[in-house]
């Protein structure tokens, strides 16, 4: 048990794993609402038992197909269940866009699907109807939690982070690839495990990745007994490998009247007109620290905003989102559609082409601020932040048949 009463917010699972190990790197997939259209066949290409069968399910009727394949994997033996509950260090190593090497270490096990009304569990960001009823449909069919989500833990006095150099000073259980990251998972069990789960401790826990997959997860909870946690990875907030990127936007729509929107920007922000050949996102890094966005427009166009105000205590993806953002937006008609990409290079060519009619390259959120905002419980615009690299789906499967350790309240 945990605090108050309540069951511990982190255990050890009793999972579901891929039985060939060796080929890993084939059967697993980045999340679910990352992979696109034309991925999802590649990663399906890959092996009849890549993860994406089951996550991005295809058919008439997708949700039970999901739910009839999972049991098919199981009677061929393509799954395994380990025999005592267990907790998995997961580590990635990879490269950010600039080019620099980076490792993130956490540790995957059950969190306990109790929603945010304790307060152990603090969300970010706002969820929509659409995307919930889809997890919850899958849910439901495959009786199963298929990926886990992303949460940071403070560790402010470095447990966790010591726990976990302690187990990855030995060789991994299992190695893989995913899309140039190269990842280790160490499976551990006993007391080794239970003092991994205690460093985690009661909270509070915030989610950086996988909102919806957390909400919905909560709602299975009151329909299957056995539904009580989802597997969740724990970063601790000091992890060196801990990198936000920017989720910048990109516009489509009609062509936008470029001056009439800068007008309309000028009493809140200083315009300037740049070279699109700088090295635009060094160009915002040291803009101050008033928010600042840059926004690429036809022709070549680059122009550099900066807010007049600090805006102090507020978040600069906030600000820019409501003032130069939303006004492009509805600029672009009334068929217009905002996307997210990380990459800014999509974004410029996108807008080169002439496919989007405007893009806004915007600077990361620090992970920190993420935290604050949380515990003030303000609510983040969408997509206000991008960690990187996203935590492969495919390693583990936790049924619904039994609860986990740590489950009775």
């Amino acid at each position: 048990m945990g605090t108050n009463g309540l069951p511990s917010l982190f255990s050890r699972i009793q999972a579901e794993r891929h039985r060939a190990t060796a080929v890993l790197g084939d059967l697993i997939a980045p999340p679910y609402d990352v992979v696109s259209e034309a991925a999802r066949g590649t990663y399906a290409a890959r092996s009849p038992h890549n993860i994406v069968h089951l996550t991005l399910p295809v058919g008439r009727d997708p949700y039970g197909a999901a739910g009839k394949l999972l049991r098919e994997w199981r009677a061929a033996g393509i799954l395994e269940r380990d025999a005592d509950p267990m907790l998995y260090v997961l580590q990635q190593e990879f490269f950010t866009p600039d080019g620099r090497p980076h490792m993130r270490t956490g540790v995957i096990g059950g969190l306990s699907a109790e929603g945010y009304g304790f307060g152990r569990v603090r969300p970010h960001e706002r969820t929509h109807p659409g995307p919930k009823e889809d997890r919850l449909a899958l849910g439901r069919a495959a009786e199963a939690a298929l990926e886990p989500i992303f949460v940071l833990a403070r560790d402010e006095r470095g447990h966790l982070r010591r726990r976990l150099d302690g187990v990855t000073r030995h060789e991994p259980t299992e190695t893989a690839e995913l899309d140039g990251v190269a990842i280790g998972l160490w499976r551990i069990g006993g007391a080794q495990a239970t003092e991994v789960a205690r460093a985690v401790g009661d909270g509070p826990l915030y989610i950086a990745d996988g909102h919806h997959r957390y909400e919905t997860a909560t709602a299975l909870r009151d329909e299957a007994a056995g539904a009580a946690r989802i597997p969740a990875l724990v970063v601790p907030l000091g992890d060196p490998g801990l990198v936000v990127l920017p989720t910048h936007r990109v516009v489509w729509g009609a062509p936008i009247p470029v001056e009439q929107v800068v007008g309309g920007w000028a009493d809140r922000f200083v315009v300037e007109e740049r070279e699109p050949e700088l090295d635009i996102q060094g160009l915002l890094d040291g803009c101050g620290p008033h928010p600042a966005a840059a926004v690429a427009l036809p022709g070549g166009r680059v122009l550099v905003v900066t807010a007049r105000d600090a805006h102090a205590g507020a978040l600069e993806i906030g600000v820019i989102e409501e003032h130069v953002v939303q006004p492009l937006v509805r600029a672009a008609g009334k068929d217009a559609r905002l996307t997210y990409t990380a990459v800014a290079g999509e974004l410029f060519t996108a807008v080169a082409a002439g496919e989007a009619v405007a893009g806004v390259l915007v600077r990361p959120t620090a992970a920190e601020r993420v935290l604050a905002a949380a515990d003030a419980g303000e609510v983040m615009p969408p997509k206000s932040t991008y960690f990187h690299p996203k935590v492969p789906s495919g390693l583990l499967i936790l049924p619904f048949d039994t609860a986990p350790a740590g489950a009775t309240r």
